[in-house]
């Protein structure tokens, strides 16, 4: 979450005002969305492109990813695993609007969504859970055990130590000739 430090606005700022803050959001969405996918007009129609967006964490022993997917009913959502691909897709139907009603904004997103991610080596895909409360799915991918990560020392350029395991040579005297 990107935080903005508050700004105080004055009369003058006006139009200029509010087309920096409609730049501000295009360019959010273009950073924060996957590859860039804003809405967009097509031939006086908005297209919408509906990514949810993900949280992932990481402990020592899972990975956690959440998706908020607000308005999908489970039976919508598909989760799968292949070795360390997970895959998130599901649908959210559009609603139906009324003749009689005349719509000046509309920002619900519908329409069908995937998300790819790939986990890391150590997860063991037959143990994922998912659960599904309040518009967020949650999804738990157990790490196999005794796999732990390594952490590597960084040494400065130009400085060499033989390996911690490797057996130090030994050298050749010369005896007395």
């Amino acid at each position: 979450m990107n935080l903005l430090p508050w700004k105080k606005r004055t009369p003058l700022d006006g139009t200029l005002a509010r087309l920096r803050d409609e730049m501000e959001r295009t360019f959010d969405r273009f950073f924060t969305e996957p590859l860039g996918l804003a809405s967009f007009e097509l031939s006086g129609t908005r297209a919408q492109t509906w990514i949810p967006p993900l949280d992932v964490s990481e402990t020592d022993s899972e990975v956690t990813i959440r998706a908020e997917v607000p308005g999908i009913a489970i039976k919508d959502l598909a989760i799968s695993v292949a070795g360390t691909t997970l895959t998130i897709a599901g649908e959210k139907e559009e609603r139906k609007e009324k003749k009689e009603e005349n719509f000046h904004q509309s920002e619900c997103h519908f329409g069908s969504f995937r998300r790819v991610l790939d986990l890391p080596d150590r997860v063991d895909a037959g143990r994922v859970t998912a659960e599904y409360d309040n518009g967020v799915v949650t999804v738990h991918v157990a790490k196999k055990p005794g796999v732990q990560a390594r952490q590597v020392e960084i040494k400065p350029a130009g400085e060499t130590r033989p390996a911690p395991d490797a057996k130090p040579t030994p050298r050749k005297i010369p005896v007395g000739v």
